[in-house]
C-alpha cells in the first residue's frame, strides 16, 4: 500500500506537465483548421475569395502593414486607449458597486439608474459624447470607460450581496476590525466574481474602441476597419479584426495571469479546466 501510494505523485507529474502545455495548445487547434479550410476552398475554386480574403491573402496584409509601421501604430493607440478607458472604468464600477453592494439605501437609490443607463447602446453615446468632449481623445476614453462600468458596478455589487451571511458572522464573533472583515473575509469571497467581471469588462472595452474610433479618429484599429471600407480592401478589415482577436486575448491572458495567484485557495471543479 505504502509503495503505490509513493509511486503516484512519480506517474501523475509527467501527465500534468504535458497537459500544461497541451491545453493552451488546444484553443488554437479551432481558428487554425478554419484557415486552412477556407485556404483549401479558395485555392480549389470553391470560392473566389474577394470578400473573405484566405489566410494566405491577410497574413500578406498584416506582412506589408507591419513593414509600414502601419500595424504598430494603430495598435499602440488602441491599447493606450482600451487601457486607459479599462482603469477609469473598473476604478468608477469597483467603488460605486462596493457602495451599492454594501448599502441598501445607496443601492435602491442609484441601482435603478444605472440599470436603465445600461441598457443604452454604444453607439448611442457617441454624438453626446462628441458635443460634450470634443473628437479628440477625452471622448473616446470616456466612452471606453462607460462600456467598461456596467459589467465590473455588476459583478462587485452582485458578489458583495451575496456574501454568505454566515461567514460574516463568524467574522463578528471573532471581534474583527473592519479592515480585519474586508480583508480575511469580504475580500476573498468578492474577488473570484470580481475576476469574470474584470475580464467582462475588459471585453466590453474592446467593443467599445471600435465604436470610438468609428467616428472622428484618425489612428486606431478601428480606423484600419473603416479604411479598408472606403478603399474597398477587405483584407485590410479582415486583418483589422484579427488584431482585436489578438490583443483581446492577450490582454484578457494577462488578467487570468496575474490573479490566478490570488484564487489558488480555491478548490472547486472549474479549476481542473482552466488554462491561461
Amino acid at each position: 500500500m505504502t509503495a503505490s501510494i509513493d509511486d503516484s505523485p512519480v506517474q501523475i507529474a509527467p501527465k500534468y506537465r504535458l497537459g500544461r502545455w497541451t491545453r493552451p495548445a488546444l484553443g488554437l487547434l479551432l481558428p487554425l483548421a478554419l484557415a486552412v479550410f477556407w485556404e483549401l476552398a479558395v485555392r480549389f475554386g470553391l470560392s473566389n475569395g474577394r470578400l473573405v480574403p484566405p489566410p494566405s491573402v491577410i497574413f500578406t496584409t498584416f506582412s506589408d502593414l507591419w513593414q509600414t509601421g502601419e500595424l504598430q501604430a494603430h495598435a499602440i493607440t488602441t491599447l493606450w486607449r482600451v487601457a486607459a478607458g479599462f482603469a477609469c472604468g473598473v476604478a468608477a464600477g469597483t467603488v460605486l458597486g462596493a457602495l451599492a453592494g454594501y448599502s441598501g439605501l445607496l443601492h435602491r437609490l442609484v441601482d435603478p439608474t444605472l440599470q436603465a443607463l445600461r441598457s443604452i447602446p454604444s453607439i448611442a453615446w457617441v454624438p453626446l459624447f462628441i458635443l460634450w468632449f470634443g473628437i479628440f481623445e477625452a471622448s473616446k476614453i470616456i466612452l471606453i470607460a462607460v462600456g467598461v462600468f456596467f459589467p465590473v458596478y455588476l459583478g462587485v455589487m452582485g458578489a458583495v450581496i451575496s456574501v454568505d451571511r454566515k461567514i460574516v458572522e463568524v467574522g463578528r464573533v471573532f471581534r474583527l476590525s473592519a479592515f480585519g472583515m474586508i480583508r480575511r473575509i469580504l475580500l476573498p469571497a468578492v474577488l473570484p466574481a470580481y475576476v469574470i467581471a474584470l475580464r467582462a469588462g475588459l471585453g466590453l472595452g474592446w467593443m467599445f474602441v471600435v465604436a470610438a474610433e468609428f467616428l472622428g479618429a484618425s489612428q486606431g484599429l478601428g480606423f484600419l476597419l473603416v479604411d479598408g471600407q472606403q478603399l474597398g480592401k477587405p483584407a485590410q478589415i479582415v486583418a483589422a479584426i484579427v488584431a482585436f482577436a489578438i490583443l483581446g486575448k492577450l490582454t484578457d491572458w494577462l488578467i487570468v495571469a496575474a490573479t490566478t495567484p490570488l484564487l489558488r485557495w480555491q478548490d472547486v471543479y472549474g479549476a481542473a479546466h482552466q488554462d491561461s
